[in-house]
């Protein structure tokens, strides 16, 4: 990542891009130690969170091609949310229920979407919208949400290794966490060898995915209409039976929010990859714009006929020892038990692509927080390997999945639940620190004047409205979704597993202010000379000071300049690449394959 521009020629801008240093690696710890020193004291004020000068090894790799990053925004949004979670969304809520809030939520997910493409395509780095938090809102209320998201990961992790649980007991029940531990060690092991071995996989699971979601939405049609083994027309009746469509009244429907929430998760570490992305100035933008299709066909479709086919009573679809997927219900209803089996082993390979897509992306936060100015994380996860893999950071995130191995003791379908709510939450976080970053951001580019033409991808559409619509949307789905664990009883451990991460997101904000006492970027340096010397104060001012002391970020003065994407040769090569193809014999089949990848 580049951070040198030539309107400042200030010898501490150093160029970070590890695919650029000539400098030779050395061999021990402590060169480990003073290159990280190194980069803190010549970052800039009002830089991004970047990685530090690495003698050691070559840091993170630009690798990851437009292909990839493309599959990585459906292996995002399609999982163990959309596989498995919703059989949980639908015998909680119903399907009118389960259909209005994965819709509402999809429709949230889309506008943030949106709004982090803007600041990743002009800014793109490791740690992303916590990054942005960091520089455009609080320094104090990045490092929270940073680790809230680096916990979230590393329980989604667990939560899917977990589900793999629950799928494999469709076949059997004996020693499922046997299953847990062989995904574990694969998942870990592809991790550390290059992202592109990452980005190679996800490209192949993610494309097994989208094809068996098709094949479903195009058997979900007939079987409704009558393809099944009953030979009988189902067409809205489970719509109809005692209870439905609203199942639990506005409790239920609230339910479903947190589950939907879970569904959708993953859909903003898009921004984490643009720190290994190719040519993030295209790439970035072309992947956020398709989100969209992707939440009509993949989410609502497949939502509306499992609603259709699948009653919400059907045994099995959610309790405490177990977790029926509506996916593989309807494969059942077309055919045979081979046909479910079929299905359950694509559920598998998902619950596969998920935890890898969790264990990426909490690595590279763990990462990032290693090596922002001042360091949020011990300096020992800054380390990559020569192949730029962060491995320590990948073995710390990875340790947590032990969680998945409690299903022994208190049900799986039990603690998957409480692991789906606890994921779901932060993922709304993370979605709230998107709006308030992007708020900031657009506050702080009209504030300074500089002209809209100079984002290189700008969403016009949600200008001036979209910060302001996520940020009142995802506060209002955080505390209405917990209403089921109040009324009509009291549950503490739902409650608990609804609400935990806020009051921890408090504490760890509170500690960094007060303790670090963060200064907030500026990119306007302060002349000593101009400044008075302070004047005496009282012990009950200086009690004010420190409870009224804040790191707020103010938009008048955050530098815009620093840190932005500049196109290198490769990207240049990319783009004439591609114009050459759109305008050669086989344009119209390059034009499908972009539109596709």
């Amino acid at each position: 990542m580049t951070s040198s521009h030539s309107h400042d020629p200030a010898p501490s801008l150093q160029h970070y891009d590890s695919g650029k240093l000539g400098k030779k690696a050395g061999d021990s710890a402590d060169d480990l130690h003073d290159d990280v020193e190194e980069g803190h004291q010549e970052q800039a004020l009002g830089a991004l969170p970047i990685p530090p000068v690495d003698k050691r090894r070559a840091g993170l790799h630009r690798a990851l091609s437009a292909r990839q990053v493309s599959m990585i925004a459906i292996a995002g949004t399609i999982g163990t949310g959309l596989f498995l979670g919703t059989g949980r969304s639908l015998a909680q809520g119903g399907p009118a229920s389960m259909l209005l809030c994965y819709g509402i939520v999809g429709f949230i997910v889309y506008i943030t979407l949106l709004l982090l493409g803007e600041m990743a395509t002009q800014y793109p780095v490791a740690g992303s919208f916590n990054a942005y938090a960091t520089r455009f809102f609080s320094p104090s209320y990045g490092f929270a949400l940073s680790w809230n998201y680096w916990f979230n990961d590393a329980v989604s992790v667990a939560s899917d290794l977990t589900a793999a649980q629950l799928v494999l007991q469709y076949w059997t029940t004996w020693h499922t966490w046997v299953v847990s531990l062989i995904f574990w060690v694969f998942l870990v092991t592809v991790n550390s060898i290059h992202v592109r071995a990452y980005g190679e996989l996800e490209y192949w699971l993610s494309s097994l995915k989208v094809a068996t979601v098709v094949v479903f939405i195009i058997l979900g049609i007939a079987v409704n209409v009558g393809g099944n083994q009953a030979h009988e027309y189902i067409g809205a009746k489970n719509w109809h039976i005692p209870g439905a469509p609203f199942v639990g009244g506005f409790g239920g429907f609230a339910r479903v929010f947190v589950t939907a929430s879970f569904a959708y998760g993953g859909t903003e570490s898009l921004g984490i990859t643009a720190g290994e992305t190719k040519n993030p100035t295209r790439t970035m933008p072309q992947v956020v714009k398709l989100v969209f299709w992707r939440i009509l066909l993949f989410y609502i479709l497949s939502i509306l006929l499992m609603g259709l086919n699948v009653p919400y009573t059907y045994p099995g679809l959610s309790n405490k020892e177990t977790t029926t997927s509506p996916f593989t219900i309807v494969f059942q209803m077309a055919g045979s038990t081979v046909a479910g089996s079929f299905m359950n082993t694509v559920i598998l390979t998902s619950v596969l692509s998920a935890g890898n897509h969790a264990l990426f992306a909490g690595t590279r936060v763990l990462y990032g927080l290693a090596t922002t100015n001042p360091p949020q994380a011990p300096i020992i996860f800054a380390r990559t390997t020569r192949a730029g893999v962060p491995l320590v950071a990948l073995l710390a995130t990875s340790s947590v999945s032990v969680l998945c191995f409690g299903a022994s003791f208190i049900g799986s379908g039990q603690l998957w639940g409480w692991l789906q709510n606890i994921v779901g939450v932060s993922n709304q976080i993370a979605w709230l620190s998107i709006g308030l970053a992007s708020w900031k951001f657009r506050r702080a580019w009209v504030r300074q004047g500089r002209p809209l033409s100079e984002m290189k991808f700008r969403a016009a559409w949600t200008w001036p409205w979209g910060p302001y619509f996520v940020v009142i949307t995802v506060v209002a789905l955080i505390i209405i979704q917990g209403w089921s664990s109040i009324i009509p009883e009291f549950s503490a451990v739902d409650f608990v597993s609804f609400y935990i991460e806020i009051p921890v997101m408090i504490i760890m904000y509170l500690l960094w202010m007060f303790i670090c006492r963060p200064k907030p970027v500026s990119a306007t340096p302060i002349d000593n000379q101009t400044i008075n010397p302070p004047a005496p104060r009282s012990i009950l001012r200086s009690v004010w000071d420190f409870v009224s002391y804040h790191d707020s970020v103010d938009p008048r003065t955050v530098d815009l300049k620093r840190d932005e994407h500049e196109e290198e040769e490769e990207d240049i090569a990319d783009d004439l690449a591609r114009e050459s193809k759109l305008k050669g014999r086989w344009r119209w089949l390059w034009r499908v394959y972009y539109a596709v990848v």
